[in-house]
């Protein structure tokens, strides 16, 4: 017989992987490979005569290991190999990285060891600084804050992000919807709980706080906490700032086709036809609403056969009374209007905050568009009409409300 060449017992294997694959940590054989087989190369092994005919397997420890059974001194069961840091011997590769390895962030700490370290050092403390369930939220803001540094969060086509709304945005805007202006919300189940809806509302106020209130007022009172995505104007998206947050917070452009978009998936959109003409009209004229457009909102409606809900809001007119429209400052900023208020621009900063007045939504009954068929938003006399309909219904609420208020502040 030719002389046989010695191979080590795992290159057959090695060759069926290739050079480059990689070997689970603690499988690599059935006991572990004392340091001679490990250093001698198997090149470097020398050519063995023909032994004849096969003999018996000497009896030892290694032909215990090699028929599988228990050799005394040695722990039963496979051993894992031990972890040597570099390039691994043989051509196997690096080591594979156990699962979730790669999202690992030097920079962010554990939680579990945040939330003991607050623990031991506040003790009682923390409840009463952070609330009821402190552990709860702490783990929750340190899970959010990785998911964005690692990217794991999602956008809708629009620039969309649900999660920062709701565990940011929201979470920013709630205390002054409840504790400031105080809003008192009426007819939220006017709202449908499944499928597309257009709110139509007046706007006041100077700059457009009235809207964010009335998308938490949505989020957060309706039972199946419907979001509200908002048709803004050009300017909102043409600020720096200002831009990415109207985004990032469901808003967009106010055109028809966004607005047919976001209704054919059943999304809650809303409208505010006055535009910068009520936002910016003087105090004198408070609570009129001005001129809705050419009822665009209303051809939309009918294209998508979603309801028309009417949202009256009170409180908005007082926190800036604008007293005042400094054209020729507007027009050196581009602005469409420069209010001039009894604390602005007199206390600068100061002046830009608004008054804490009392505030009451009330949406009204929904105007059904599914009994007209969808060409119906080409008849302009059937738009007018529904124009007319649901302004007329904003102003008389508003008119009630007024009447029912005990006082601008309470």
């Amino acid at each position: 017989m030719a002389d046989a060449e010695v191979v080590p017992l795992d290159d057959d294997t090695r060759s069926r992987r290739g050079a480059g694959a990689k070997v689970p940590r603690g499988r690599r054989g059935s006991g572990r490979r004392n340091d001679s087989e490990q250093r001698t190369p198997a090149a470097s092994l020398a050519p063995v005569p023909d032994a004849g005919p096969a003999a018996e397997p000497a009896a030892g420890p290694e032909a215990d290991r090699e028929a599988g059974a228990p050799v005394p001194g040695e722990a039963e069961g496979p051993v894992a190999a031990e972890e040597t840091p570099g390039p691994v011997r043989g051509g196997e590769g690096p080591q594979e990285r156990p699962e979730g390895a790669d999202r690992d962030l030097p920079g962010l700490p554990d939680p579990a060891a945040v939330l003991a370290a607050l623990g031991d050092a506040l003790g009682g403390a923390a409840d009463r600084l952070l609330g009821g369930p402190w552990e709860w939220k702490v783990a929750n803001g340190l899970a959010f804050l990785r998911r964005r540094i690692t990217g794991e969060y999602e956008v809708d086509d629009f620039g969309y992000d649900r999660e920062l709304t709701d565990q940011v945005l929201m979470s920013l805007l709630r205390p002054v919807f409840a504790k400031y202006f105080r809003v008192e919300v009426r007819g939220i189940e006017n709202i449908p709980a499944e499928g597309g809806a257009l709110v139509v509302a007046n706007h006041s106020g100077t700059l457009p706080l009235d809207a964010l209130m009335t998308q938490v007022a949505v989020h957060d009172h309706h039972p199946a906490h419907r979001r509200l995505r908002l048709l803004a104007a050009d300017l909102v998206f043409v600020l720096p700032v200002v831009n990415e947050l109207a985004r990032k917070a469901g808003h967009t452009l106010a055109c028809a086709e966004d607005a047919r978009l976001l209704l054919e998936r059943g999304e809650v959109v809303g409208v505010m036809p006055e535009g910068f003409k009520g936002l910016g009209k003087p105090f004198s004229e408070r609570y009129k609403l001005q001129r809705f457009g050419r009822g665009g909102f209303v051809s939309t409606a009918l294209r998508t056969r979603v309801p028309i809900v009417p949202c009256s809001i009170v409180g908005a007119e007082e926190i800036y009374p604008m007293v005042g429209n400094s054209r020729t400052a507007a027009r050196l900023l581009g602005l469409p209007y420069f209010p001039v208020t009894p604390t602005f621009p007199w206390l600068g900063p100061l002046g830009m905050v608004p008054l804490p007045t009392k505030w009451t939504i009330q949406f009204g009954e929904p105007i059904a568009t599914d009994t007209h068929p969808p060409e119906a938003a080409e008849d302009p006399m059937l738009v007018f009409n529904l124009t007319d309909q649901v302004r007329e219904t904003i102003q008389h609420t508003l008119y009630r409300l007024l009447m029912q208020r005990r006082s601008v502040f309470f």
